[in-house]
């Protein structure tokens, strides 16, 4: 029972309530951001959409910790969500600087990703980890993409986004180094396919 009152009190909080980052957010020193209307409009689709990712990956790590059980695993997974709570603190933060609101399908998204959770951390150590891995690899990749799509100078997203990317590689390492499996080629593509689906509706909803 308590495990599943702590699941429920993550979500709630992740979907509901004003996260709290534990490390400070990322800023690029003496630059400060000047935006115009429509630089400051396209900023914040692309942060909700990074936004969003956030509480997915919130989802996942939940989902997978509560279905291995493997202690050492579960408490990998538990630090790695964490840590991207960081990331969905800074993100929502941003969000209110420019004005702009979270994914109004924020629910459905983390429910989503609640169910790949569980699917990924019941077939294995291995199978998870993998998962893991490849979901941040593609993470690092959609980021590196924002990274070149931001307004030149957004330098408060763009510090945020880029200190997002190094973070999602060193947990794509972090599981690779725990014995993550390379997960096979069809799910792979469903996974970016998926994501695309997801970043494509959020960029707007």
């Amino acid at each position: 029972m308590d495990p599943l009152l702590g699941v429920i009190d993550g979500a709630l909080r992740t979907l509901f309530s004003k996260p709290r980052a534990t490390r400070p957010c990322p800023v690029v020193p003496a630059d400060d951001t000047h935006l115009g209307a429509q630089e400051r409009s396209h900023a914040a689709a692309l942060m909700r959409v990074n936004h969003v990712g956030e509480i997915c990956a919130q989802a996942l790590y939940t989902a997978q910790a509560l279905a291995t059980d493997d202690p050492k695993l579960r408490a990998q997974l538990t630090q790695a969500a964490r840590e991207e709570s960081d990331h969905l603190a800074w993100t929502r933060t941003r969000l209110d600087e420019l004005g702009a609101r979270p994914s109004l399908l924020n629910p459905l998204w983390y429910a989503g990703a609640f169910g790949l959770g569980l699917v990924a951390g019941r077939l294995g150590e291995k199978v998870s980890l993998g998962f893991v891995m490849e979901t941040e690899r593609q993470v690092e990749a959609h980021l590196q993409d924002h990274l070149e799509r931001l307004p030149s100078g957004d330098h408060a997203s763009r510090a945020i986004v880029a200190q997002m990317k190094s973070d999602e590689a060193a947990h794509g390492q972090q599981a690779l180094a725990a014995g993550a499996a390379e997960l096979p080629a069809p799910v792979r593509l469903a996974m970016r396919a998926a994501a695309k689906a997801m970043t494509t509706t959020a960029h707007y909803i």
